[in-house]
């Protein structure tokens, strides 16, 4: 049997229609874009316009305030390294999440402890939402940046980016949001979410891997960012390096069918979701879904499976590719740290899959998949005395162990 991908969130399949138009420029149209004294050259240049606009296009913004970059994780050290050294001298307190993605997080960290910023890490509720009061609360005298997420990648959940969007352009402050499970996926559109800089990827919407980029907005607020790579001036000035234009014309057309696609998309993303998602919550009993039940992504959902261990289940069905959580920390044996975040225990924490659908998941592939999970959930169940004790009514977690 073929293998059921159901981890959109991670990756997802290159689409044919950016494979067709990215293929002249990795074979005969292969000019670099910053060639300007010849033909290759010229057309390269065109072809990296013609993606700007196409990019600019989808999130509501100017082309010339479109800046291409290697993927999400350079664009989100860009925005916090870069601001906080561009505002050095007016103050640096930055305000970010517990819930964010690992590139913010450690860049966060980074920044703070070579005390180039001090950071107020904010708690988001139960089902991972945050609010527009908490950061306001937050703010202080010298605070420069708030970076948050608009859609989380291991539970989907949306956060009020408009909302938050309006309390820092009231304050002054510069807004960002990594918005790479957003952009393409969900209507996004940089002047109604008042954002000031916006970091996204390729992979995420049916494009090549190593090519994303960041939207750094230039009136109201005019934001200028301190580049972290050096050496030739592309980009505006703000990112050295030879343009990959096969990836960007990827980027650029990936952008474009999403704007097309997008309702069609979200509406059988949703469907899928909701079909698989009820017959796990359905037919097995002691399932916790994690996160925010309707402020979510029309393709993800996250469920603990209570009494069964997630990489195990993982391992019991390698037909059905899902994951643990973030793909950039799955091979990590530790608990979430987004469902942690939620106050979800340790062993729910172990027990949850993250579910992904997308543009090319089928009505078969969700139903075969909802079929060999139920199964292997019931087998691993059969093994464990603690789910044995729990439909006797014991409560696990009030026995008094002893060691022998």
């Amino acid at each position: 049997m073929p293998h059921i991908y159901l981890d959109n969130n991670a990756t997802t399949p290159l689409d044919s229609r950016v494979l067709d138009a990215m293929m002249p420029y990795l074979t005969e149209r292969y000019g670099n874009a910053a060639s300007r004294s010849h033909a290759f050259g010229w057309d390269a240049e065109a072809a990296v316009k013609h993606a700007r606009k196409q990019v600019a296009k989808l999130i509501g913004a100017d082309p010339k305030e479109i800046l291409f970059t290697s993927g999400a994780t350079e664009s989100d050290n860009l925005a916090l390294k870069g601001a906080v050294e561009m505002l050095s001298k007016k103050g640096r307190h930055i305000i970010t999440a517990t819930t964010e993605h690992k590139a913010i997080l450690d860049t966060a960290k980074y920044l703070e402890s070579t005390g180039k910023a001090d950071v107020t890490w904010l708690e988001v509720d139960a089902n991972g939402l945050l609010t527009a009061e908490q950061v306001k609360a937050a703010m202080r005298e010298d605070t420069i940046l708030v970076s948050i997420m608009m859609a989380n990648n291991e539970i989907g959940v949306i956060q009020p980016i408009a909302e938050i969007g309006a309390v820092c352009r009231e304050a002054g402050v510069w807004f960002h949001t990594d918005a790479t499970q957003a952009v393409g996926k969900i209507p996004f559109d940089v002047n109604e979410l008042n954002v000031d800089i916006v970091s996204f990827s390729a992979h995420k919407i049916y494009g090549p891997k190593g090519v994303g980029g960041l939207y750094v907005r230039r009136r109201n607020p005019r934001v200028r960012l301190t580049p972290q790579m050096h050496g030739g001036g592309h980009e505006r000035g703000m990112r050295s390096g030879t343009l990959n234009v096969p990836g960007i014309v990827g980027l650029g057309a990936a952008c474009e069918l999403a704007g097309q696609d997008m309702s069609k998309d979200a509406e059988r993303c949703r469907r899928l979701r909701d079909r698989l998602e009820s017959r796990l919550r359905g037919e097995l009993d002691h399932v916790a879904l994690n996160g925010d039940e309707q402020h979510r992504l029309p393709s993800t959902f996250n469920i603990s499976f209570a009494y069964v261990e997630g990489e195990s289940l993982i391992m019991g069905m390698p037909e059905v590719a899902v994951s643990s959580g973030s793909a950039c920390t799955s091979a990590s044996l530790e608990p979430s740290y987004v469902l942690r975040a939620l106050g979800v225990g340790d062993d729910l924490c172990h027990s949850s899959i993250r579910f992904s659908v997308g543009r090319f998941s089928t009505e078969e592939e969700v139903d075969r998949a909802a079929e060999t999970i139920i199964a292997t959930v019931r087998r691993l169940r059969d093994m464990s005395p603690l789910y044995e004790m729990a439909l006797e009514g014991i409560d696990p977690n009030s026995v008094d162990w002893k060691s022998h």
